[in-house]
């Protein structure tokens, strides 16, 4: 957590262009269309998108990409120094790709989990792709049923979080017993501790639907990044690295 490394330092120059970038020069709905990750029965989808996605933040607040870079900076340092600059990439996007993928596996049960109840309420394709579309559904048809079928559909997943949770196991892994001394918490907190209490909320809010951190968290892309991150670096700590 002292000197930045040169790979940390180059994913966050990255990430501040493309947030620069999507205000200036591409504007902010064009460039959401073309890198954020969408789901993949939406029109907006793109092949590229599972990996772009890592680069974009949402453009509402600034706050999203400065806690990301910052915790990048706390914890990638000190990760790459372990890693070495080449797999501690493969590794970040490693992580990064992981969490697309559970993100986009869910969004999947959700929206096919929707249509079924929907579909045996007795309406049909047709009426749900007017929801899709437009945004209107018949009364008859839940909220929350609606309301999933639309969210799977229509928002995309943005930032670095996946990767970055990653990260943040590695850590975890690594130095389990470094005391962390974080902004919203009063005492320092061991890593060990910390990490798992993290993931355990994002695990909470992803099966109930309720977060105390706000609404728009891609809590299972979350819990996506910290998977894959856990399963490379105990392999590889098994195989011998210090």
């Amino acid at each position: 957590m002292g000197k930045i490394t040169e790979s940390v330092k180059m994913l966050i120059i990255i990430n501040v262009i493309f947030y620069l970038g999507s205000y200036f020069i591409i504007k902010p709905e064009p460039a959401m269309q073309l890198f954020a990750l969408w789901f993949t029965e939406n029109p907006s989808f793109q092949f590229w998108q599972p990996l772009t996605h890592m680069f974009m933040h949402s453009l509402s607040s600034p706050m999203h990409i400065i806690f990301n870079m910052y915790g990048l900076w706390m914890f990638g340092s000190a990760i790459e120094n372990v890693l070495g600059q080449k797999r501690f990439l493969f590794f970040y996007f490693s992580a990064g790709l992981g969490a697309a993928f559970i993100h986009t596996l869910v969004n999947y049960y959700h929206f096919n989990t929707a249509s079924d109840v929907i579909m045996s309420l007795g309406f049909n394709v047709e009426d749900i792709n007017v929801l899709l579309t437009e945004g209107s559904f018949n009364k008859k048809i839940p909220v929350e049923t609606a309301q999933e079928l639309y969210d799977s559909y229509a928002v995309p997943a943005v930032g670095a979080s996946g990767a970055l949770y990653g990260v943040l196991v590695a850590f975890g892994v690594m130095f389990p017993n470094a005391a962390l001394g974080l902004m919203f918490i009063p005492i320092p907190i061991k890593a060990k501790y910390f990490i798992p209490a993290l993931i355990l909320l994002d695990l909470f809010s992803g099966v109930t639907g309720f977060s105390i951190f706000g609404a728009n968290i891609a809590n299972w892309a979350h819990i996506g990044g910290a998977l894959f991150g856990f399963i490379m670096i105990w392999y590889w700590k098994k195989k011998g690295l210090r």
